[in-house]
């Protein structure tokens, strides 16, 4: 039986209390806090108030609570002093959800109310956690800073003394880079097994590489290939970086579900469907939900409508400072970065509007000093008002250009990649409606006041349209009617457009090159440099076409095209059955098509192709699903040096057909000198045998085999005999064949 406290012993001495170590006991019966309280928040810094002002006071606090969440009059406690004349600075107000609570937490911190007081917001449960006495040591201790560790060189790759390219192949569950080695076999730089789940996906400079898992993004980089940065989104679908690579964009179908105590995520980002990281930080910068495209979601007979969905949604501009969204019919919003707050607090109303596009570059346009971003958009018919193209300046919100269309079906919007040029495809339809026509609506951005050029020659309706990369150059791909019950696409044709000569710098009007008829391509894939382009047919079951077509061919020009700014030749044709993909190189020098498993098991792996359509390798692999190149950063040359490399480049050329000769006779020299070491290690290895064996014949008292030998051939020199072996061999010189009548 344990002791009462009246069967102590006074006489016995006990510890002091303040000696015993309760810390046990009290985390073991400590009364916990009542479920809800992450619905309240504390406002502390409140001007001190009599109880005739109290109710005024509130009122004021309200339009700024009700700004972040829902609350009202009666969920605001502020409490008074014990005399009960005056309140004690602070109140706490309850919100419907946690979400609220941490939304107004985050919004509503440190604002000034006036010149006197700043409110102080923080989270009830947030006091309670660290406000109890023994929850936060008193004496300071200076945090622990591990010590410096020196990072990786990300961009090792460039220095490659042979300047060759890097790809990635996925295939099976293994992620494998490799070194580009023309006709050679690629050289494996590393594989891996179960580095991604879905796919991998490189960033725009070629820093990193993505990987996609269940619980999120995954970036790695280096020359050991090490993990860079981790960013926390289950369920993520897709991935999106910044120009520059200093931000992220991960979306997934699936809202996220943000419980209390997350190290990353916060319950702001609880719901949302899309995260915004910073990449230096690894930290999430803001979230959205998925916009609801507008229009029915069923059809005539009750089925769901499927809708595309538009990705990337968020859109950033050139000098990444800006990212912006579309609410489909009604806005664009435009966030500033790195804050990610609404520009001007409000987003650009455009009625309408259907799609938007940054230009790929800054613009330097003429006639303006100060160079901003810019974007243009477009806006269907509606009512009596025709539909339009948009250019907008931002941030100064400036429209610098518009454009009326009229019958209209859908436009789509290219930009040319130096921004000097904006492509408006606009599907137009006849006033019956039964057939469709298209029109090319060219914006000439840099020059003064935006003049624009319309060509109206194609009858058919365009199915693809690619500029040339740095050129003023472009071809585009028709497709005729599809007769009622057909399912035979139709046949297609393509056109070959460029500039006529102009005088200076100024372009002349674009002018048509050659039209190709009777085709069946589909896809249009430029150089990343220019001049050449492949026009393919990809995703079919019935044509694998792949013409490699040069727009600066060197032989003889055409009288018919001696003021055009092109000479077009058609180099090479080739075929790769079941092609899904085709993807250039960073240099221009090699072209790589594929057929992925993802969208048929017919002969999946990979073509690689020069630039004029040689076959240089090609590789058959089973469950093949993704060809990458890595890509390159933008160069430091200037245009200057740019220039003096051009004018250079035979020599260069000669220089770099020397070492490809070095490398392919290192490569013989290294065969020979294989070849010749295993004839050595084979001689050696033959001596050591007759060594042993000469010394067992004399171990069991037998002469030399070299004596016995030396007998035999003086024997047969008495004897006076021999054989002579005779071999006849037949070898047929010439062959000819002669009819006698």
């Amino acid at each position: 039986m344990a002791p009462s406290f009246d069967q102590l012993d006074p006489e016995t001495e006990y510890e002091e209390q303040d000696d015993i170590d309760y810390s046990d006991l009290r985390e073991q019966y400590e009364v916990r806090m009542e479920e809800g309280l992450d619905t309240f928040i504390v406002i502390d810094g409140l001007p001190k108030v009599p109880p005739g002002s109290k109710e005024k006071l509130i009122k004021f606090l309200l339009r700024k609570l009700t700004s972040v969440g829902k609350t009202k009059e009666e969920n605001v406690f502020m409490p008074m002093n014990e005399a009960g004349d005056m309140s004690e600075g602070f109140a706490f107000v309850e919100y419907e959800t946690p979400a609220q609570a941490a939304a107004a937490v985050k919004a509503l911190h440190a604002t000034p109310l006036d010149k006197k007081h700043t409110i102080a917001v923080n989270k009830l449960t947030d006091i309670e956690r660290y406000g109890r006495e023994g929850r936060i040591e008193e004496e300071y201790k200076p945090p622990h800073i591990p010590p410096f560790e020196e990072k990786e060189h990300l961009r090792w790759w460039l220095g490659d003394h042979e300047g060759r390219d890097q790809f990635a192949l996925y295939r099976g569950d293994n992620v494998g880079v490799f070194w580009n080695e023309k006709e050679e076999q690629a050289e494996q730089i590393v594989d891996r097994q179960y580095w991604t789940e879905t796919f991998i996906q490189w960033s725009p400079k070629g820093t990193y590489l993505t990987s996609m898992h269940a619980q999120g993004v995954q970036l790695w980089g280096g020359a050991n290939w090490s993990r860079q940065k981790r960013f926390m989104h289950p369920g993520v679908n897709l991935v999106d970086f910044s120009p520059d690579e200093r931000y992220l964009t991960t979306w997934s179908h699936r809202p996220l579900q943000v419980e209390e105590g997350n190290p990353v995520l916060s319950l702001e980002e609880d719901g949302k469907n899309y995260v915004i990281w910073d990449i230096s930080t690894g930290k999430p910068l803001r979230s959205f939900v998925t916009l609801d495209l507008p229009g029915p979601t069923q059809d005539a007979e009750g089925n769901p409508i499927k809708k595309k969905m538009q990705w990337p949604a968020f859109k950033w501009s050139a000098d990444s400072k800006y990212v912006a969204r579309m609410t489909q019919g009604q806005s664009i919003s435009v966030y500033e970065l790195p804050r990610m707050n609404l520009m001007d607090k409000q987003s650009i109303k455009i009625d309408g509007v259907m799609d938007f596009e940054w230009c790929p570059a800054t613009p330097n346009r003429e006639g303006i000093k100060n160079y901003e971003q810019l974007f243009c958009y477009w806006t269907p018919e509606m009512g009596s008002n025709p539909a339009k193209v948009g250019l907008m300046s931002v941030p100064s919100k400036e429209v610098v250009r518009t454009r009326n269309l009229f019958n209209v079906s859908d436009a789509k919007l290219h930009w040319q990649s130096d921004s000097s040029f904006l492509c408006v495809k606009v599907d137009r339809h006849s006033k019956s409606k039964k057939s469709l026509a298209t029109n090319l609506e060219i914006f000439r951005v840099k020059e003064k006041g935006v003049p624009v050029e319309v060509i109206d020659s194609i009858k058919d309706t365009v199915i693809n349209f690619a500029w040339e990369p740095k050129g003023d150059r472009f071809v585009l791909i028709t497709a005729g009617e599809v007769p009622a019950g057909s399912a035979v696409p139709p046949k297609t044709a393509v056109w070959f457009f460029c500039p006529e000569k102009a005088k200076g710098n100024q372009v002349g009007n674009f002018k048509l090159i050659r039209n190709v008829e009777k085709k069946n391509n589909n896809a249009i894939h430029w150089s990343p440099n220019g001049r050449f382009v492949v026009v393919a047919t990809v995703l079919s079951q019935q044509s694998f076409d792949l013409d490699f077509w040069d727009f600066d061919f060197e032989g003889e020009k055409d009288e018919k095209d001696k003021d055009l700014t092109a000479n077009l030749q058609l180099m090479a044709t080739a075929d790769h059955y079941g092609v899904t993909d085709i993807e250039w190189d960073p240099s221009g020098r090699f072209v790589a098509t594929s057929a992925s498993v993802w969208k048929h098991r017919m002969e999946n792996g990979y073509h690689l192709y020069s630039f004029s359509g040689t076959l240089l390798r090609e590789e058959p692999i089973e469950q093949f699903k993704q060809w990458a190149w890595r890509p390159r950063p933008e160069r430091l040359l200037s245009k200057e040096e740019m220039k003096n490399v051009r004018k250079n480049l035979r020599e260069y050329s000669r220089q770099f057909e020397e070492a490809d000769i070095a490398k392919k006779s290192s490569a013989n020299k290294a065969v020979v000198d294989s070849r010749r070491r295993m004839l050595e290690e084979w001689l050696a290895y033959r001596e050591r045998t007759q060594e042993d064996l000469l010394e067992e014949r004399r171990d069991m008292g037998l002469p030399d085999i070299s004596e016995e030998r030396k007998a035999l051939m003086v024997g047969d020199e008495v004897d006076g005999e021999g054989k002579v072996v005779e071999e006849i061999f037949e070898e047929i010189l010439e062959e000819s064949e002669e009819v006698i009548e």
